[in-house]
């Protein structure tokens, strides 16, 4: 009989059951270190069915789902040890990188972000492509992309400022000219105002007050004035004396255009004075930043969101229409075939990846990125199943109707697992993978309402030696799975042990969550690699965000005999009985202990050597209800 379980019940009361083929231990070369040779080790399983909430217990062992292939690397032989990594969504807590993400796409939507020609993408081999993982793939040199996306945003904003304030100053300019303070028959010069450096800002005792921006426009209209008279009156000979006593002298001409500013003074935080003919902008100490940006705020908000003055307005000037703002949407959908997102991934692989067009099919693309194993639960309404179901999906990213991203991911008891994400080439900037990550994390948090199991955003492996992937650890606080007991051990435990070896049995430092000062040496626990094999990170082309698509032409090593060379040291032996495990065959389910006079003597051999290991990998409690089908 099968052990009684939260999991296996729900599988026996709807009937359904996960049914796994060919067990075996494989080599391949790897994706993410280039190493020679087939140096990347893995257990692997066919799955012609598996329940959610088996594969929820697999991933917490360490399986991961390429297609319908199960697998799990052999964290103590290959060449870089892969960590399952989540987080608690409720816990996570933004960056600010991942902010300004979602700043940046917010103010795409809003029409104050033109789309951009997305960056050439670097030719070098070790920072062409990103080989590694998720929204990494985004980043194929995105570090280079971001830094300059956020300098370039910030000259931007700095720029609209200046030009929002001269525009304002030039909106009175010709108030005046129209009430015949200032001529009509001179075309008056434009205002320019310029922001004044640190180095040369002049800190004012009395109030305290911090000089930001300036302008000599006073000047500059009191000298096309005094040009005009002149050309109207050759014997117009004004000293510089009688100049500053005149009502158009810069002076006066700054105190009149100060005394007009006073609205925008007030929605701006800054205080407007003139000063020997300069129009000053100050911000006091109370409201002043370093960079002098938090007295201005107000008005960039209000100019993009359309203040009701129209001289509050940053792009809604009588010369521009107003933006057009963009929609999003965001659809969830049934893994399945669809020639649009199969389009985009094409693009998608094509231009980020530089895959040739013959690598590109259909059916690889069925293969890893929409066939499942995962059997559909439909919602049950009691608050065991999120509205959407479980089972696998594709989340459908769409701005104004077209198709810019896909993210393919499994709805699961306890989690939301990301496994690979694709998106437009020609939306690079707006950060694509990242963004996505945090909708996912939103997702989890939103659907806990309805199903209070789901509580993990799954970000699929880490792999501390590639440094592209260590992103993943920005979704913060996360945790990291122990290879051998399966544990789950906070990162900022794990980190620094990592730092210094690729494979460690984290559970052995678990003390260290506790308070306890006195973990075992990290040599006592870990493998010796040779970091010159794996320091340079190169791009395969089957691999981005997530997952891998995994390569089934394997090097078999099935013809290994003992626990010692097949790689089960990396996995704490439990209690159990291979006896037990359920095997399927010619359409019959029994248990091996009844089936064993059915096999001769080498069949038997056979199996007693490959059911253990299959029994430690996946567990007791999986290996007593998954069938192992043998035909």
């Amino acid at each position: 009989m099968r052990r009684d379980g939260s999991s296996s019940s729900r599988n026996n009361s709807s009937g359904v059951e996960s049914v796994v083929v060919d067990y075996g231990r494989h080599k391949s070369s790897c994706g993410y270190c280039k190493s020679f040779g087939r140096t990347s080790i893995s257990h692997g399983l066919w799955a012609n069915s598996i329940t959610v909430y088996d594969y929820q217990d697999l991933l917490d062992r360490g399986w991961r789902r390429s297609g319908s292939f199960l697998y799990k690397p052999e964290m103590e032989r290959t060449c870089c040890p892969a960590y399952t990594i989540r987080l608690r969504a409720a816990d996570f807590v933004h960056s600010k990188e991942q902010l300004r993400v979602s700043r940046r796409l917010q103010r795409f939507l809003d029409g104050m972000l033109d789309i951009k020609k997305p960056v050439e993408l670097m030719k070098d081999p070790n920072t062409s492509k990103d080989s590694c993982n998720r929204a990494d793939n985004e980043v194929l040199n995105l570090s280079t992309e971001e830094s300059l996306s956020n300098n370039s945003e910030k000259k931007n904003e700095a720029e609209q400022i200046l030009h929002y304030f001269s525009e304002q100053i030039d909106n009175v300019v010709q108030t005046y000219v129209k009430s015949g303070v200032f001529p009509l028959d001179i075309q008056l010069p434009k205002a320019s105002v310029k922001k004044v450096l640190q180095a040369k800002r002049k800190l004012l005792v009395e109030e305290s007050e911090d000089l930001q921006y300036t302008s000599n426009i006073a000047f500059q209209i009191a000298a096309t004035i005094r040009r005009g008279q002149s050309r109207d009156n050759d014997q117009l000979r004004l000293s510089r004396h009688s100049a500053e006593q005149n009502e158009l002298s810069p002076k006066a001409i700054a105190e009149k255009l100060a005394s007009s500013l006073t609205q925008l003074a007030e929605t701006s935080g800054l205080l407007i004075k003139a000063c020997n003919g300069h129009i000053n902008f100050y911000s006091s100490n109370k409201q002043s930043s370093s960079d002098g940006s938090v007295q201005v705020k107000t008005v960039l908000e209000e100019a993009a969101a359309g203040c009701p003055s129209k001289k509050c307005c940053l792009k809604r000037s009588s010369e521009q229409p107003p933006p057009k703002k963009r929609r999003l949407e965001i659809l969830l959908k049934r893994s399945n075939f669809d020639p649009e997102e199969f389009a985009l991934y094409q693009k998608y692989q094509i231009k980020v990846h530089d895959d040739t067009p013959d690598l590109v099919t259909e059916s690889s693309y069925r293969r890893f990125l929409v066939d499942t194993p995962l059997v559909f639960v439909p919602p049950a309404g009691d608050g065991t199943v999120p509205p959407c179901g479980f089972g696998s999906f594709h989340q459908q990213y769409l701005i104004d109707g077209r198709l810019v991203a896909v993210g393919v991911i499994d709805i699961l008891p306890k989690c939301l697992s990301s496994k690979y994400l694709f998106w437009d080439p020609d939306f690079a900037f707006l950060s694509l993978g990242k963004y996505s990550a945090l909708q996912e994390i939103g997702w989890v948090r939103e659907n806990q309402i309805h199903c209070p199991s789901l509580k993990y955003y799954y970000l699929g492996y880490y792999i501390h030696s590639c440094s592209k992937m260590r992103y993943k650890a920005a979704y913060h606080p996360s945790e990291l799975l122990c290879p051998l007991r399966y544990q789950w051990i906070s990162f900022d435990i794990a980190r620094p042990l990592l730092d210094k070896k690729p494979y460690v049995v984290l559970s052995d430092f678990a003390n260290l969550q506790n308070g306890e000062l006195s973990p075992p040496d990290v040599s006592d626990n870990v493998k010796e690699v040779q970091y010159d094999d794996i320091h340079q990170y190169s791009n395969d082309p089957f691999m981005c965000e997530d997952e891998e698509m995994i390569d089934h032409e394997y090097e078999s090593l099935n013809d290994e005999s003992d626990d010692e060379s097949s790689g089960l040291r990396s996995v704490e032996i439990e209690d159990g009985d291979i006896s037990n495990i359920l095997i399927g065959l010619k359409g019959s389910r029994l248990r091996y202990k009844d089936l064993q006079r059915d096999f001769d003597s080498s069949e038997r051999s056979y199996l007693e050597t490959q059911l253990p290991r299959y029994m430690r990998l996946v567990g007791v409690e999986l290996s007593d209800r998954m069938v192992y089908s043998l035909g």
